[in-house]
């Protein structure tokens, strides 16, 4: 096993055992669409992920209402917001998780598929969650909860995942995600992909699950 090899399997069992934010306690879902503004994002012709990531990222807060979650957002228009100011937002919250929303690309236009990156503890646990959850709305290739090193994630306080719900730079996948049946599946997973997390959580404290106050 190669040096480089060795050290990421390091530090990836760092992070994993180290203390867990408070998770089951949440009451807020702190939403962060990706990218807007001068940042489109990944982008194929007239599909910019920074669109398709803001309309699915307003689905994903009116199921959560209707779940009973309080929801904030980092931007509700096409703006452009740094990583740092994401990130200092979502750290004002108190009993909330953070979920980053975003559509992927690659110059390798054959690679599709649907994932959901974390960092820590309590974000594997909410990222495979939201990750199988995903997956059973959209039937999309499973690229599965995977560690990642990105800022939003790795700096905020919070529980906090990124979720890339699939390729634009992949022509079957980019005819999906311009309908909004598709964007509406990845939402409704993504939701209820966080309130299974929420129960368990809740299940594994001993606490008991209902009403979010």
């Amino acid at each position: 096993m190669s040096v480089s090899r060795i050290t990421s399997l390091l530090c990836l069992a760092a992070v994993l055992l180290a203390p867990a934010a408070m998770a089951a306690a949440f009451r807020t879902v702190v939403i962060d669409p990706g990218h807007g503004g001068h940042d489109s994002g990944g982008r194929w012709g007239k599909v910019y992920e920074k669109h398709i990531a803001l309309d699915t990222a307003l689905r994903l807060e009116k199921h959560l209402r209707k779940m009973g979650y309080r929801t904030v957002m980092t931007r509700r228009d096409d703006r452009f917001l740094t990583l740092p100011q994401r990130v200092e937002f979502a750290n004002r919250h108190r009993e909330a998780i953070f979920v980053s929303v975003h559509y992927n690309y690659t110059w390798k236009q054959q690679v599709q598929g649907v994932e959901t990156f974390y960092f820590n503890q309590d974000g594997w646990n909410l990222a495979n969650h939201v990750q199988r959850s995903m997956i059973q709305r959209t039937r999309s290739e499973d690229r599965q909860a995977r560690f990642a090193r990105y800022y939003v994630i790795r700096n905020c306080k919070l529980p906090s995942i990124l979720v890339e719900g699939g390729f634009v730079s992949n022509e079957e996948e980019r005819k999906l995600m311009k309908s909004g049946g598709f964007r509406e599946a990845i939402a409704r997973g993504i939701a209820e992909g966080i309130d299974r997390y929420r129960k368990a959580e809740e299940t594994t404290k001993g606490r008991p699950t209902g009403a979010r106050g």
